[in-house]
């Protein structure tokens, strides 16, 4: 599995936004240069991200941009999820999505949930704040 540039770039944004944890707020523009990405694409980010509940976001004066909860709080599953979607391996396990032509005759189907909720399991073990410290 390797995740799309979006959600590594998700990733890189929520980063940013725990370095400032407990600061003042941080800007759009501010993320973009501090991640190194096109101001378009943090705000595209922001806006999924704020909207998944992530991060918060005020208007005017002394506005900007804040984590919505603690960055211990926060996991590498929220994260993806909230760009990607569901963390699934297949395509077959979603409800109304019926474009496999092996669905019919497959016998693995029945075994994809368990593995997509070992995925998401081991994404939701790594905290935001682990992908902020330095690596020992």
């Amino acid at each position: 599995m390797r995740l799309s540039s979006m959600a590594d770039y998700a990733v890189l944004v929520m980063a940013a936004a725990a370095r400032h944890c407990g600061g003042a707020r941080v800007s759009a523009m501010q993320l973009a240069e501090e991640t190194g990405l096109p101001v378009p694409t943090v705000q595209k980010l922001v806006s999924r991200l704020t909207a998944a509940g992530l991060l918060r976001s005020t208007r005017g004066a002394g506005g900007g941009l804040k984590l919505a909860r603690p960055a211990a709080a926060v996991t590498l599953a929220d994260i993806v999820e909230a760009v990607e979607g569901p963390i699934a391996l297949t395509a077959c396990v979603q409800e109304g999505r019926h474009d496999c032509t092996l669905e019919e005759a497959c016998t693995l189907r029945p075994h994809w949930p368990q593995v997509n909720a070992a995925m998401r399991g081991a994404l939701a073990g790594v905290a935001l704040t682990s992908l902020v410290e330095e690596p020992r």
